[in-house]
């Protein structure tokens, strides 16, 4: 039995074009974390109050592995409400500026 095949996928995430590896046969899971990625970033940009990237992806990867950890929101789960959502970006956005300001890393 040999080593397994790796392919590339072409993906975009908030209108950014990544070729990304993965194993032969896993293209459909990684199109779904893509979606949900890319459906994660853009609902924080369209917030309106972070505008870097960098910032958008960390708050993003934070609100992603926090409902997986809480067993919270998965891909077909209702999404929480703009008021909720909005109240829990905000508390991350805080959380993050202050550990980037102890790293003295803070843009």
């Amino acid at each position: 039995m040999g080593a397994p095949t790796t392919t590339t996928l072409e993906v975009s995430i908030m209108g950014q074009s990544y070729v990304l590896a993965c194993q032969e046969g896993e293209q459909d899971a990684l199109r779904q974390a893509v979606a949900e990625v890319d459906r994660e970033m853009c609902s924080i940009r369209d917030l309106g109050r972070i505008r870097a990237r960098e910032r958008i992806a960390v708050l993003a990867a934070l609100n992603l592995a926090h409902a997986k950890l809480s067993g919270g929101a998965s891909a077909g789960a209702a999404a929480p409400a703009p008021a909720e959502l909005g109240a829990r970006l905000q508390r991350l956005q805080q959380r993050l500026d202050a550990a980037l300001d102890e790293d003295g890393q803070l843009l």
